[in-house]
């Protein structure tokens, strides 16, 4: 059981801040006008991958290190940010890194990741198929599989819930992307290690909602398709260690349609000139369809992050929404 306690999560954060430095986090008045509330955005968008991945993929290959010190080489599945962030982190512990993604993934994610180093392999048509290609290939070259969902993971990531609630302990409510649950897990790992009573709603797609249906039952429940291009939050079945841990401490869940996806990103970039990614900007789509009941109070909405494909933001800034092919789970 990983340690998720203060002190732990500050020796995390501290490891993280050694490469990484905390990002931003500001109260747009355009944008809180808008929403009718004090909007705070949290903005991983700002790190050296675009995206919150980084922090997790500095502490886990540290624990790898020192764990497995045989492991030369790691592979993983990603959509596109899980990989730039395991592959930085890899390559700089001195690691071969290999990356697999399905078919069909943005184009500037896979292009950032070879960058990095990474061998890239395209598989499938989803995540989860990317990952059971992934799975295999550890077990016939003998690399390390790396999940999308670790305790050292959240240990990391738990560092940009650290800097937000440290920077604004009196938040309501702060929205939080949900693909595999590192996110969701480490921003209520923050919270209840520095005694807050901030609510945190979990937000998924309304494409690929497992996420959000297994929270509401209890158990585990896939979703058959992955027909969104919120492509960070495209995972079609839970992990089980993310369901056991955020299931008893976040607050609720929410839906949003790729079509409110499109529009929060067109409202993020007319209000602060950022621009999310689709997943990034899923927080933001939802507190925007929960307005009326989130009216007056204080608000944070995290930006997970900005890698979008740049066919797709020139699509969504003409003002429409792209369109994704049905691609079905394996």
């Amino acid at each position: 059981m990983t340690d998720l306690s203060l002190p732990s999560l500050r020796a995390a954060a501290a490891m993280v801040h050694a490469q990484v430095p905390p990002t931003p986090q500001y109260a747009w008045p355009l944008l809180g006008l808008r929403a009718g509330c004090e909007l705070w955005v949290k903005h991983e968008n700002h790190t050296p991958t675009g995206a919150f991945k980084v922090r997790g993929a500095i502490t886990y290959i540290d624990w790898l290190r020192r764990t497995h010190p045989e492991v030369t080489g790691i592979i993983t599945a990603t959509r596109g940010n899980h990989g730039q962030a395991q592959v930085r982190a890899a390559r700089a512990a001195g690691l071969a890194a290999t990356i697999v993604v399905p078919h069909g993934n943005a184009l500037e994610k896979n292009a950032a990741m070879r960058a990095f180093g990474a061998t890239l392999i395209e598989h499938g048509h989803d995540f989860d198929s990317a990952k059971a290609h992934a799975i295999m290939l550890a077990e016939r070259d003998g690399l390390f599989m790396v999940p999308a969902y670790h305790g050292e993971l959240v240990r990391g990531v738990a560092s940009y819930g650290l800097e937000l609630f440290e920077a604004v302990p009196d938040l309501d409510t702060v929205y939080v992307p949900v693909g595999c649950g590192s996110g969701l897990c480490g921003t209520i790992a923050a919270r209840d290690a520095l005694g807050l009573k901030t609510k945190v709603v979990g937000v998924v797609s309304a494409h690929v909602d497992a996420a959000k249906r297994s929270f509401e039952a209890g158990r585990l429940i896939a979703s058959p398709t992955a027909h969104t291009f919120a492509d960070g939050v495209a995972v079609c079945t839970p992990v089980q260690a993310a369901l056991d841990y955020f299931g008893p401490r976040a607050e609720r869940f929410v839906a949003v349609t790729d079509d409110e996806v499109a529009e929060a990103i067109r409202i993020c970039w007319q209000d602060t000139h950022n621009l999310p990614e689709g997943a990034g900007a899923v927080a933001l789509a939802a507190l925007l369809q929960e307005k009326d009941r989130m009216r007056g109070r204080k608000v944070a909405v995290i930006l997970s992050g900005g890698n979008g494909d740049m066919s797709q933001m020139a699509t969504i800034l003409a003002g429409h929404t792209p369109r994704i092919e049905m691609r079905k789970a394996v």
